[in-house]
């Protein structure tokens, strides 16, 4: 996916900074946008307000993956696996930084709540993807990978925010092929050489949905 402005980049890093010294109430946007070289109108134009200023990687991110995932794609869990996967290296390429926004959110309560409705628009973005993606797709599987794929790559992000240490991409790679093992849909592997007869295993567990799927494109 594509970088996120400088310019927009350079702001949040300034309001960042402030809100860690003098703490989130206490600064104004004044402040902000002084600190960063920017006009008060160019920070209102660029972002809402404070909250907006802390949240923007997320609008942007946001943005980008609704179009990555509107490109279509031959594996839709694989799509929603990829898109987790390029959040988690954007926050891990700088990891001070999203340490930084990540104690300052621990610590304002209207912050908390704002990344509560965050993370659930990333699981509603993944299970609206999936509707349109595997038409039959039972709602219920929708819906419960788009929550396990947003689950786990939380529970990695926090691996990375909470600790010093390297947390590498991998981690969340291995993460989220499990969670495709346990939910029934495991990478494809391309077949070695075309064939009149499609023999087909699948697993107890896999949505009928993925099912038609795999064979339809077998039978094509």
């Amino acid at each position: 996916m594509r970088d996120i402005s400088e310019p927009r980049s350079a702001v949040v890093a300034a309001a960042l900074e402030l809100f860690q010294n003098q703490g989130f109430d206490q600064t104004s946007v004044e402040q902000i946008a002084k600190a960063a070289g920017v006009s008060r109108s160019t920070f209102f134009r660029q972002f809402g307000g404070k909250e907006d200023v802390v949240f923007a990687d997320h609008e942007a991110l946001l943005a980008q993956l609704r179009e990555f995932l509107a490109e279509g794609h031959e594996d839709p869990w694989g799509a929603v696996c990829a898109a987790s996967e390029s959040v988690f290296s954007y926050f891990a390429h700088d990891p001070e930084l999203a340490r930084l926004r990540y104690q300052i959110v621990r610590q304002v309560p209207v912050l908390r709540e704002r990344e509560i409705i965050t993370v659930f628009r990333y699981e509603l973005l993944f299970d609206e993807y999936l509707r349109g993606a595997l038409p039959g797709i039972d709602p219920l599987d929708a819906v419960g990978f788009a929550a396990l794929v947003t689950a786990v790559h939380n529970h990695v992000l926090r691996q990375l925010l909470r600790g010093k240490k390297k947390v590498p991409l991998s981690t969340l790679q291995s993460a989220l092929a499990d969670v495709r093992r346990r939910y029934g849909v495991p990478a494809e592997t391309p077949a070695e050489a075309p064939d009149d007869v499609v023999v087909a295993v699948f697993p107890r567990s896999m949505p009928i949905a993925e099912v038609t799927r795999r064979l339809r494109t077998e039978l094509d």
